[in-house]
């Protein structure tokens, strides 16, 4: 009772998170049933039928899901590579910089973080149309023929990692680049008395430091391989039915599978394969980064 007493301010303080995370992570965790029931409003959340694993069939079962699935990894390991390599890059070079002219890339870096996913896909379309888009002009300008741009799915793939990394790259650059400000600057005044240069800096000191915040994102990021940015993938396309084949993943698949079919036991099957796998893989992950290193292991 004393030790509670005295730790009540601390508590109180924490007090809206933790009413939070009950509200929001907990009390839903009753909605797991629902992948296993024929869910029906007026029968309500226990009285609806059982189903077994008949929500999972359309996952499994159809061409189109296992297609979207594809997509859906194949698109995070192109982010995860490619992202992740820009940004450390980008941070690297926001810390060689002086401390004022970091705030001014920090601040023009962070800014397509806040923009959303609707906004960015008319400033897109702004350059693809096809009949007043700034490349097809371009195009038309050296004399090569204009491109069909939401029509011609192949585009597609380059065009969406690039957003992705475009908008996102402010943001984690920034997480790597506090990484790199807690560094003792001793570590480099040492090493250029021993007569190391810039690259050799940056080589053994400055990416040495950065593998466990390296290794915590890319556990995270591989936790989430199955899941994807529904605004990305549905708004920059224009929903175009022409680019399914490489724009189409797991989260537009079930939001078109709701809309032809109203059934809520479907939607919560794929959010709940999602899930679990997603859990699967942090701890696949997280256990190959401890054979490897148990320092840079989540736990």
């Amino acid at each position: 009772m004393k030790k509670f007493i005295k730790s009540l301010p601390l508590t109180m303080m924490a007090l809206p998170a933790i009413l939070f995370l009950f509200v929001f992570h907990y009390i839903p965790l009753f909605g797991l049933i629902l992948p296993f029931k024929d869910y029906h409003f007026r029968d309500g959340l226990w009285g609806s039928k059982w189903v077994g694993l008949k929500n999972f069939e359309y996952l499994f079962l159809s061409e189109d899901a296992v297609r979207a699935t594809r997509n859906t990894i194949f698109y995070n390991i192109a982010f995860i590579l490619i992202g992740t390599t820009i940004c450390i890059l980008i941070a690297l070079m926001m810390f060689e910089m002086a401390r004022r002219a970091v705030k001014v890339y920090q601040t023009l870096l962070l800014l397509p973080y806040f923009i959303s996913w609707v906004v960015v896909s008319y400033i897109l379309n702004a350059f693809l149309d096809m009949d007043y888009g700034m490349l097809n002009a371009l195009l038309k300008s050296i004399g090569l023929e204009p491109q069909l741009w939401y029509v011609r799915s192949q585009f597609w793939p380059a065009i969406l990692v690039f957003a992705h990394v475009w908008k996102g790259m402010g943001y984690t650059s920034l997480i790597y680049y506090a990484a790199l400000m807690g560094l003792n600057p001793e570590l480099f005044e040492a090493a250029r008395v021993d007569g190391a240069g810039k690259l050799k800096q940056i080589w053994y000191i400055s990416i040495p430091s950065l593998k466990p915040m390296i290794s915590m994102m890319l556990i995270m990021n591989i936790g989430g391989m199955l899941n994807s940015d529904f605004g990305l993938f549905y708004n920059l396309p224009m929903d175009s039915a022409l680019l399914y084949k490489t724009t189409d993943v797991l989260s537009t698949f079930t939001y078109r599978a709701l809309i032809s079919s109203p059934n809520i036991g479907m939607s919560a099957a794929a959010n709940f394969f999602q899930s679990v796998a997603g859990f699967a893989l942090v701890l696949i992950a997280n256990g190959i980064t401890k054979k490897l290193s148990e320092d840079y292991a989540l736990f």
